[in-house]
C-alpha cells in the first residue's frame, strides 16, 4: 500500500478480508475431507430423505413464475380429410369444404387442447374471436380420459 491514503481501504481491512478468506478455505477443505471419509454409497432411503427435506423458503406457490410462458392459441374453423391426389390438385381459388357449419361456434385450442368456444368478430379490419363458452377443468379432464 502506498502512503498517499488515496485508497479508502486500509491495511486492517485487507488483513480482515484475507483472514476471512483463509477461514472459508479451511472450512471448505474440512467439508471436502469429511465427504471423502464418508462412505461412497448411501442407502436409497437416506438419499431420498435428504432430497425431500426442502426448506420452506424454497417452496413457491406463486403463479407469477408461469405468467410469461408463451403458449400456442389456435382458433379452428373446421376440419376435413382429403386424399393426397385431391390435395395435389388444389390451386389458387380452390374451395375446401370443412366440417364446421356457418354460424357454429369456433373451437379455441391452447397447445392443442380445447379450452373454449366462440364466435368470429372483426375489429379494426382484423379477425378476432368472442368467447362464448369456457371449458371447465373437470370437462377437460373428462375428455382426456376418453
Amino acid at each position: 500500500m502506498d502512503d498517499n491514503n488515496d485508497s479508502p481501504i486500509s491495511e486492517d481491512d485487507w488483513g480482515a478480508a484475507i483472514a476471512e478468506q483463509e477461514k472459508a478455505d479451511a472450512e471448505a477443505a474440512a467439508r471436502a475431507a469429511a465427504a471423502q471419509a464418508a462412505p461412497a454409497v448411501q442407502s436409497g432411503a437416506s438419499m431420498f430423505q435428504e432430497f425431500g427435506k426442502a426448506p420452506a423458503t424454497q417452496t413457491h406457490n406463486d403463479i407469477d413464475f408461469i405468467l410469461d410462458i408463451p403458449v400456442q392459441l389456435t382458433v379452428e374453423l373446421g376440419r376435413t380429410k382429403i386424399a393426397i391426389k385431391n390435395l395435389l390438385q388444389l390451386a389458387q381459388g380452390s374451395v375446401v369444404e370443412l366440417d364446421g357449419m356457418a354460424g357454429e361456434p369456433m373451437d379455441v385450442l391452447v397447445n392443442g387442447c380445447l379450452i373454449a368456444q366462440g364466435e368470429v368478430v372483426v375489429v379494426n379490419d382484423k379477425f378476432g374471436i368472442r368467447l362464448t363458452d369456457i371449458v371447465t377443468p373437470a370437462e377437460r379432464i373428462r375428455k382426456l380420459n376418453k
